[in-house]
């Protein structure tokens, strides 16, 4: 297997995902699985080319990567931060359509953590006044 051009990291939620882009034709691996196998969802894999097309580079790069924990839906954010994250430093004039885009922007939302006393983040156990 050839050496990485880039490597970069992209994260959502509790999920990470470990890019490397290469020269070729355009194939996605993830975790050595095929693109369509890991991402059943046509919302899912649209979302993860969204940096690719908007650079009309669908075919020009291989994409290898690691994704570990979260969801689904924050795995594929963290993939698709992170292929906007290689394409930048491979092409020059990538940021600016990508920073219009809002890919470059990592999504800081997170769950909640759960507070002592409460059942949840917020919700608490019902009040009974006698």
């Amino acid at each position: 297997m050839t050496s990485p051009l880039t490597q970069s990291t992209g994260r959502r939620k509790e999920a990470v995902a470990r890019v490397r882009l290469r020269p070729g034709s355009g194939t996605i691996t993830i975790n050595s699985r095929a693109f369509d196998d890991y991402f059943t969802s046509a919302t899912h894999r649209q979302m993860v080319m969204e940096p690719l097309r908007l650079l009309e580079s669908q075919e020009t790069y291989d994409v290898d990567a690691t994704i570990e924990g979260g969801g689904v839906a924050g795995q594929a954010g963290a993939l698709r931060l992170g292929i906007a994250r290689s394409l930048l430093e491979l092409i020059d004039t990538a940021r600016p359509p990508l920073k219009k885009a809002g890919l470059l922007t990592r999504d800081a939302r997170k769950k909640e953590t759960k507070k002592y006393g409460l059942k949840k983040a917020r919700k608490a156990p019902q009040y009974s006044k006698r």
